[in-house]
């Protein structure tokens, strides 16, 4: 039997650099002038999206890391589901994929086959192809994929679309991170990692296919920034956010978790950059912390006119996680986010 893979320190979309230095970062690369790059970086988008002809656009991002759970199959399947997020929160469809890979050299093959088989399988769920990739030598595991999709220009799912009196749906539930925290150093159940792996695992192909058929005027997915980063780049400085405490899905274990402290560098991170934003009213400290958790293959957080909201619920509700409709888009105020 093959040794599991070692748990590697900041696994997951723990392992994406933090919010305050990618922005200062990106800051100096100078923009694209063409007019048929759609949406670009700047934006904090998704996905990049390139205009082919009037009524065809390709849909492109990629993502990788390294792992969060000892099994390597289930690791693949992880990475996928999270790389082909992007395409799903554009509103796009899934249609090619390249496997990126860093892998040692003095470690058993048949784990990264292992990995491999995961990440296909779910490529194959989405109806895509697989069509090659890029391997080198590293000392850690990494695996992910660049993804290319497609969409009619005239149907592009911005992040930063929302409309004052929005309806906000989370398609899953929140606090994966803390799970995968706990986990490290065996102090999560199988009941709670259990939760973490099916919705990681879970493709977020069908929560969209479910937007697409209602109003839907900005998503993104959830995922290293934490709910509270992405929101923030929703509500774009031009609106402000009423969430309300009781709605927000989460695995009922991290709660727990977070008072225990077992908490992430980069829910921190989070939490440094954003929290002069947020109003937190009687929100007590577990809840602020799975609120900034960095989720991997977390869900879609839509925006969507508040009359399709409970018919949209009713239906994500058929996928069989935990959903809600956790606020609402108002006016610009004092704070970005109001937590009540």
């Amino acid at each position: 039997m093959e040794k599991p893979l070692e748990f590697c320190r900041g696994g997951g979309c723990t392992a994406k650099l933090g919010p305050a230095a990618l922005k200062t970062v990106l800051q100096k690369i100078e923009k694209s002038n063409d007019p048929n790059l759609l949406i670009g970086y700047e934006g904090s988008d998704d996905a990049a999206v390139y205009r082919l002809r009037d009524d065809l656009a390709i849909v492109q991002t990629l993502d990788f890391f390294p792992p969060m759970v000892d099994d390597p199959f289930t690791f693949g399947q992880i990475a996928a589901a999270n790389a082909l997020s992007d395409i799903y929160a554009m509103g796009a469809d899934f249609k090619t994929a390249l496997n990126i890979v860093c892998f040692p050299e003095n470690m058993s093959l048949n784990v990264l086959g292992s990995i491999l088989l995961g990440g296909s399988d779910k490529v194959k769920e989405a109806g895509g192809v697989l069509a090659g990739g890029h391997s080198i030598a590293d000392q850690d595991v990494k695996y992910g994929l660049s993804v290319t999709g497609t969409i009619h220009p005239d149907k592009i799912i911005a992040n930063n679309g929302c409309r004052k009196g929005d309806a906000l749906i989370l398609t899953k539930p929140l606090g994966v991170g803390i799970v995968c925290a706990a986990s490290r150093v065996k102090a999560s159940s199988d009941e709670a990692m259990a939760k973490a792996i099916k919705s990681m695992t879970t493709l977020n192909k069908y929560a969209s296919e479910i937007a697409r058929k209602y109003r839907t005027h900005a998503c993104t997915d959830v995922t290293g920034f934490g709910f509270i980063v992405h929101l923030c780049e929703m509500l774009n400085d031009r609106f402000s956010a009423v969430i309300f405490k009781d709605r927000i899905p989460f695995i009922p274990e991290s709660e727990g978790y977070a008072n225990e402290f077992y908490l992430t560098a980069a829910g921190q991170r989070n939490r440094n950059f954003a929290e002069n934003r947020v109003l937190f009213a009687d929100c007590p400290f577990a809840m602020q912390e799975i609120l900034f958790d960095p989720q991997t293959s977390g869900g879609l957080l839509i925006s969507l006119d508040p009359r399709d909201a409970d018919a949209a619920l009713r239906e994500l509700k058929t996928l069989g996680l935990p959903c809600g409709i956790v606020g609402e888009v108002t006016d610009k105020l004092d704070k970005s986010i109001i937590i009540e």
